[in-house]
């Protein structure tokens, strides 16, 4: 093998990633989210700190398709005790702030408000400190509009270190109302960040990458798949499928599929979806997906695991590309007719463009 990753994959995956206007659009969409909320007198003493969350902060994020908005996550960590706000109590003291500046585009959901934009669709998420000791902690990790920006270099850390130097995933939980259950809750979205950063680490940089490419497939397989998982929870179930030590992308798609298969095998033939723990507290991120439905995606995994297979084994570019446009759509490109060199493992030959590598040891 000559090449570790066929400049294929580095023009897919570069068509695949938020544009930077669609990055430009987050950016100012939740920066002005954070600043009137800053500014707003009713709430701000209340608030301890704020922080972004989702895949955008996570660097899984893909462009949006079909009409849909970019979204990203807004975290404000609140003084709120749970013996004297009840989650729906908890919620309705932002809704003052949402009728003043998101009138008619926002909604109340189970454990957030959605807010609607023109060009971008954000989360805000109210949680509250579990313990005071923690406070100081979390206010520091409140970002400027530079910070958000540097965060466009993939190759920064995911998470911060507190001054004294502990990992910031080791503090204790939040706390998240759950209004449809009417229980505080915990979440931990540290964690999250810190193992996507470890993970990552642990394939080359790679693993990111494989992450999107999935959710890509997810999409351009839209109506022949059930609506969940989707989102997060199908970023949870590649984190646990996918192997550490991969060398490039393709071989991560290839074997996280196939893990996938193997390891839900017994649960899509009973109908039950795995029990499957968020990262940092005891809550299955799979609790709102049937059984059904999670049996119907486990046969489309099932497909697309043996398409990428002969993909990743073809012994050149035009028999290679066209599977792999099968699973990614025409945002993959397509082969030459004819010469060019060839090499093995899904047609890792030269095209226009030339040869690149994703990766290389930090986030692309």
């Amino acid at each position: 093998m000559t090449l570790p990753l066929p400049s294929y994959f580095t023009d897919f995956l570069k068509d695949i990633r938020p544009t930077p206007a669609q990055r430009a659009d987050m950016i100012n969409g939740h920066s002005k989210l954070k600043e009137r909320l800053e500014s707003d007198t009713e709430l701000k003493t209340g608030f301890v700190g704020m922080f972004l969350q989702g895949s955008y902060k996570r660097r899984t994020a893909v462009r949006p398709k079909d009409g849909k908005r970019a979204d990203v996550d807004l975290i404000v960590v609140t003084r709120m005790k749970e013996s004297e706000f009840k989650p729906a109590q908890a919620m309705a003291c932002f809704k003052p702030f949402l009728e003043k500046h998101y009138k008619g585009k926002y909604r109340q959901q189970g454990r957030s408000f959605g807010i609607e934009m023109s060009n971008v669709e954000m989360d805000l998420v109210i949680t509250a400190a579990p313990v005071e000791a923690e406070a100081g902690v979390y206010s520091s990790l409140s970002e400027s509009v530079d910070d958000l920006r540097l965060d466009e270099d993939e190759t920064q850390p995911l998470v911060k270190t507190a001054s004294d130097g502990t990992p910031l995933w080791k503090t204790e939980p939040l706390r998240i109302p759950d209004r449809e259950l009417g229980t505080w809750q915990d979440t931990h979205p540290l964690v999250q960040l810190s193992w996507t950063s470890q993970k990552n680490a642990r394939c080359s940089g790679h693993y990111v990458n494989v992450v999107k490419a999935l959710k890509w497939w997810r999409l351009v397989h839209a109506s022949e798949l059930p609506d969940r998982p989707k989102s997060y929870p199908l970023e949870h179930l590649i984190g646990d499928c996918c192997p550490d030590g991969i060398s490039f992308v393709a071989e991560g798609v290839v074997r996280t599929l196939e893990q996938f298969s193997q390891r839900y095998a017994f649960h899509a033939a009973c109908n039950q979806v795995p029990y499957s723990p968020d990262r940092g507290v005891d809550q299955n991120v799979m609790a709102r997906i049937d059984g059904k439905d999670f049996a119907k995606f486990h046969g489309q995994v099932v497909a697309a695991a043996k398409t990428a297979r002969k993909a990743f084994e073809a012994p050149d570019a035009q028999t290679a590309a066209p599977l792999w446009r099968e699973l990614f759509g025409d945002k993959f490109p397509r082969a030459p007719d004819s010469g060019g060199g060839s090499s093995t493992k899904g047609g890792f030959t030269s095209h226009q463009g030339g040869p690149g590598v994703v990766g290389s040891g930090r986030f692309a």
